[in-house]
């Protein structure tokens, strides 16, 4: 089972990375024409501080989550390789297990922005991408807690 937790940390620590680099593009791109594109658009626009000229009302939440998302996971996934590292014992089994779930969390929470940011529409190519590859972590990062926890010893403490 170690092989199969070594390549989906492998392969969902590049995810996380080109969520957060996409995030980090659409924020600046956001920051950059902000005053530009906003001063021209009706109140709603004035509300938020960093206005996304290519996306729609959803993309603001969505990009920002994203990159918590992205930034979180690889946290997590850097602490479970290092725990793959040590010894493959309860406790560091349990510390991977439970800051991936954490992870988890959060990326279904920029999942869930996504799909409404799908449903409104109205997106440029480059959010097109961002969002699917949040959906995929999503059931990636799933199949990660689960070769974790299938990998974690059984526990020898039996109850009377």
């Amino acid at each position: 089972m170690k092989p199969s937790v070594s390549s989906l940390l492998g392969l969902n620590l590049i995810m996380y990375i080109i969520v957060v680099i996409i995030a980090g593009w659409a924020i600046n791109y956001g920051i950059d024409n902000t005053y530009i594109k906003a001063s021209a658009e009706p109140l709603p626009a004035h509300l938020f501080p960093i206005y996304y000229p290519m996306g729609n009302k959803a993309t603001g939440l969505f990009v920002l989550f994203a990159l918590i998302a992205g930034v979180v996971g690889i946290g997590s996934l850097i602490s479970g390789m290092l725990s793959m590292m040590k010894e493959w014992d309860l406790n560091n089994l349990a510390l991977a297990s439970s800051s991936a779930i954490v992870t988890w969390g959060l990326t279904l929470l920029a999942m869930g922005l996504a799909c409404k940011e799908i449903n409104i529409g109205g997106r440029n190519e480059t959010l097109w991408t961002l969002e699917a590859f949040v959906i995929i972590l999503s059931a990636t990062q799933l199949f990660y807690i689960g070769a974790v926890n299938a990998e974690m010893p059984q526990s020898t403490v039996h109850w009377p």
